[in-house]
């Protein structure tokens, strides 16, 4: 396309004409610009490339692609870094406080860059969990011509001829401690789990919000199910490059994509494919950077019209490697719009309606096992539940694919950190039908929301899985499975009456009537209530005190840059 008819410097031109702008050219020459290139869109292209993780290893490379594609397309390209926090590896201990607060650093480093290099149009490339979320969430705020791109999926580790990932060895831990592995069998779990470049495998997290966002349609279709070792990943990245110059031509912002039909759109997908929990957290909060009302009775209310068709761990038996062979997310989104379950009339960044892409993508393949028939589903409905009661007035979330019982009462064993919990797994003090609480450990509480990942596994491995419950106004890992309610919110560290509870309390929890309550009378929670105290803030200086202080309730999606008014 011929670029020259039309001024795509849509705010880049405040820095590339005029004689008051020679100081700032002349530093932009030293990087490679030429006279010629002045005369183009500038483009960013966000790579949170890191050797810290697998899940973006290789994302240089696919950055460097998008580059090509946006300069071959007619725009004058440039790549900057976000950071990136590995979650396998802050799992479990003080690290995984910094998590979803790297969410918001992530966000704000592309929404500072893009705005003081009053850069024109933004490729956003991401991986590891809080990459995807934070990049759309500065796409949403920014509202500049933007494609996002996953960098793909980890391929499963083999392990005497059998699939494995991290989550193998987060439950191997637990395996150690029971005793059913001895040392030399978890050293090899270790070892093979993670083969190489890519995120998480099964539909955890990462995988959960790159399908959501192909849904969105603020990525190329497939683009969430191709995985990290494929040599197609560099053509979507160059694809992007040039869509990014197509959606200045065309005058097609992010908000003209990521609308409310947009995001049921994306909740549909992950109800379906049986995603993480963490799609609450981050689906709200990109609604919230793009101007989009959207509510947790949002996601329950489509959960009654989405079976759960997608047979993939962490509660069934594929990865996402698995659904890609078997046609990938556009497979599942075109059966979805067949049974009336989409917006087909969204548009997307192909600059072609959701209807109008599907109708070029093949149907699942014959034989295929990961989506199960539409009429036999796993669930009728989605797994994702929104659960409320005296426990939860403005909510808590629970994953429950996997799960034969939807009821469970039991005593409460209450923990007010991880730590301690664990210690008391690891102890056999929590005995099956138990209530495990592990509160104040919220978004201000924790701070930072951690997963319990670690906790959940071990619980598993020790073969109590689906015979205690576990609460906590804290979040789970797309890999945790069992009876698990997260999100618990208000939270403790605010007065909420999950701060209040005691050992010994009865707590009922039922996915059915959707209440998770505990018996307790109205004089006695209000003893409670005037007894309660509230905590120190854990941190009076650096990230996690700017978080604390400025985070919003999880029923809102953690967010950090509520209206005041709200």
């Amino acid at each position: 396309m011929d670029k020259t008819k039309k001024d795509l410097r849509i705010r880049s031109k405040v820095i590339s004409e005029g004689v008051n702008r020679v100081p700032n050219r002349s530093m932009l020459r030293a990087v490679g610009f030429k006279d010629e290139d002045f005369k183009k869109p500038m483009i960013g292209i966000a790579s949170t490339w890191s050797e810290v993780t697998p899940c973006n290893v290789h994302i240089d490379k696919l950055a460097e692609q998008a580059k090509g594609g946006a300069s071959d397309n007619g725009g004058a390209p440039m790549i900057f870094n976000t950071i990136t926090v590995a979650d396998g590896i802050a799992m479990g201990h003080e690290g995984m406080f910094y998590s979803l607060p790297s969410r918001e650093v992530i966000a704000d480093s592309i929404e500072t860059v893009t705005n003081a290099e009053r850069l024109d149009g933004i490729v956003a490339i991401g991986g590891c969990d809080k990459t995807t979320p934070g990049c759309l969430i500065s796409l949403g705020r920014l509202n500049v011509p933007s494609v996002y791109v996953y960098g793909g999926t980890i391929q499963p580790g083999k392990l005497d001829g059998e699939d494995i990932d991290i989550v193998s060895s987060f439950e191997a831990v637990g395996q150690y401690h029971e005793g059913s592995i001895d040392e030399e069998q978890l050293h090899r779990v270790e070892c093979h789990a993670c083969p190489g470049a890519g995120a998480c495998g099964g539909m955890y997290t990462a995988n959960t919000m790159a399908s959501a966002v192909e849904a969105l349609g603020m990525s190329i279709p497939g683009s969430s199910s191709t995985p990290a070792v494929n040599d197609y990943k560099e053509n979507e990245c160059r694809q992007a490059g040039e869509l990014v110059v197509d959606l200045l031509e065309k005058e097609i912002y992010p908000r003209d994509i990521m609308t409310k039909e947009a995001f049921e759109n994306a909740i549909t997908v992950v109800m379906a494919l049986g995603g993480s929990t963490n799609a609450f957290l981050h689906l709200l909060a990109m609604a919230h950077s793009a101007g989009v009302d959207l509510e947790l009775d949002d996601f329950e209310r489509i959960r009654q019209e989405v079976p759960h068709i997608a047979d993939m761990k962490p509660s069934g038996k594929y990865v996402m490697q698995d659904l890609y062979e078997s046609g990938g997310v556009p497979a599942v989104m075109k059966l979805l719009l067949e049974e009336g379950l989409l917006h087909g009339d969204c548009l997307t960044v192909t600059g072609k309606t959701v209807a109008e892409n599907l109708a070029e993508v093949p149907s699942l393949k014959d034989g295929q096992k990961v989506i199960v028939p539409f009429d036999q589903p796993i669930k009728p409905k989605g797994p994702l539940v929104v659960l409320k009661g005296n426990l939860a007035p403005e909510g808590a979330v629970a994953k429950m694919s996997g799960q034969k019982i939807s009821r469970f009462e039991g005593p409460a064993k209450v923990y007010n950190s991880e730590e301690e919990a664990t210690n008391a797994i690891v102890g056999d003090d929590v005995q099956e039908g138990d209530v495990v609480v592990i509160r104040n450990v919220g978004p201000k509480g924790g701070p930072g929301m951690p997963e319990m990942l670690s906790i959940t596994a071990m619980i598993v491995g020790k073969g109590l899985g689906g015979k205690v419950a576990l609460i906590t106004d804290g979040r789970f890992s797309g890999g945790s499975h069992g009876f698990v309610i997260g999100h618990v919110a208000p939270e403790a560290y605010v007065g909420g009456p999950i701060g209040l509870l005691e050992t010994g309390d009865t707590i009922t929890i039922d996915s059915e009537t959707q209440q998770i309550n505990f018996d307790v009378s109205d004089e006695e929670y209000e003893r409670r209530r005037q007894a309660w105290k509230k905590p120190e803030p854990k941190h009076k200086t650096g990230v996690l005190a700017k978080y604390a202080r400025l985070v919003s309730s999880s029923a809102k999606g953690a967010v950090t840059d509520l209206d005041l008014n709200e």
